[in-house]
């Protein structure tokens, strides 16, 4: 059984453009690249193979006219063979870039098409995925050197623009949220390979630098649950709430948050009827909190309540499956039909023919174990 916390999902490598409205040139998404917002679209719907003929069919008929175009496709090209598990693909893909640091993709290279810009237009999610691919053809420690590479040149561009005082604050603000990205990718592997000293320390680096963030403090108490340290992690999540309490985390959002530690705790101490309360107060303010609904469904399995965990996850596969249709929640509930029914081979199959309808291209359906 899995009981989901507030980790790196891999909804976070699709990086999406943000534009500040009172710097920007670009009157919208499609001034920037060829039919951006397709691509984006695509992405969100997780039509990645859709994505990859669209890219074919732009790179067949030139459609791409400027060199930071070129980039962009292949970061969605790259990101959508990484989706669909064809990482060989994706890794030659990188390899055609040859060097990230080349005079090729600089845009003072290019005067004539980017007058005054300068540095580079290598996208942040190449550097990325760039990172992270050899993990997935079972070169880890190569993906973690790769990543301490990136976390050092993260650092590097956010200190410059630091340095440049308030006229930078809009780019400040996301190198920040870019060096927080790499930590949380650093730490999942090394939590992935039980090495929580490591994350430990990482995840308290960016929270000596940005103490009042009560998203990274979170995640600093799921980190110390991993390694045993509950009354760490009880003092950490107060803090979270005191936040809250001072005013300045009044949304849903945030109070939800708040919830899901709390649930957490008390789900490590197997006080699962307070947990199901917390987690049903997140549902009721945010119907598609699905960790509050994965969690709670498992709290009323271990409560031998398996009738009514059943309902809880085909409910919400039934009224928001856009969120709630992941591999964790698919798991969790194939297990309990196993648990429940004789027939559960039958239930299954009946579960897999449905979200061979729905489901986005990437979705593992071997998370039903017909």
């Amino acid at each position: 059984m899995e009981v989901e916390h507030e980790s790196k999902r891999e909804d976070d490598e699709h990086e999406t453009l943000t534009l500040d409205p009172l710097s920007n040139q670009f009157a919208n998404l499609n001034d920037l690249c060829f039919e951006f917002t397709s691509l984006q679209d695509l992405a969100f719907r997780g039509s990645w193979r859709s994505i990859l003929d669209k890219i074919a069919r732009a790179r067949k008929l030139s459609l791409l006219q400027k060199p930071h175009e070129d980039l962009i496709y292949l970061a969605y090209s790259v990101l959508a063979l990484t989706k669909l598990h064809r990482y060989t693909e994706a890794a030659e893909e990188l390899d055609s870039m040859l060097d990230f640091d080349s005079p090729r993709y600089r845009y003072e290279s290019y005067p004539e098409i980017y007058p005054n810009r300068c540095g580079s237009m290598v996208p942040f999610a190449i550097r990325w995925l760039n990172a992270e691919i050899p993990l997935k053809l079972g070169r880890r420690q190569e993906s973690l050197d790769r990543l301490y590479v990136l976390l050092d040149f993260v650092r590097v561009r956010l200190r410059e623009r630091e340095s440049r005082g308030s006229e930078l604050g809009f780019c400040v603000d996301v190198w920040r949220k870019r060096e927080a990205f790499v930590v949380y990718s650093i730490a999942s592997h090394h939590l992935s390979n039980k090495e929580f000293v490591v994350c430990l320390e990482l995840i308290q680096g960016l929270v000596r630098q940005d103490s009042a963030n009560a998203e990274l403090l979170s995640r600093l108490g799921y980190v110390q649950v991993q390694v045993g340290d509950l009354e760490g992690a009880k003092s950490t999540f107060g803090e979270v709430e005191r936040l809250m309490k001072e005013g300045n985390l009044g949304e849903n959002e945030f109070r939800n948050l708040v919830g899901r530690n709390k649930a957490l705790v008390y789900l490590i101490g197997k006080d699962y009827v307070s947990a199901v309360r917390e987690y049903d107060e997140c549902i009721e303010r945010d119907p598609t909190d699905v960790v509050a609904i994965n969690n709670k469904a498992l709290c009323l399995m271990y409560l031998r309540d398996l009738s009514d965990s059943i309902k809880v996850l085909e409910s919400a596969l039934e009224r928001v499956p856009t969120f709630a249709l992941n591999e964790a929640i698919v798991v969790n509930l194939c297990s309990m039909y196993e648990l429940a029914f004789v027939n559960h081979s039958e239930i299954k199959r009946t579960l897999s023919n449905w979200i061979a309808r729905v489901a986005p291209d990437d979705f593992d359906s071997s998370s039903t174990r017909v």
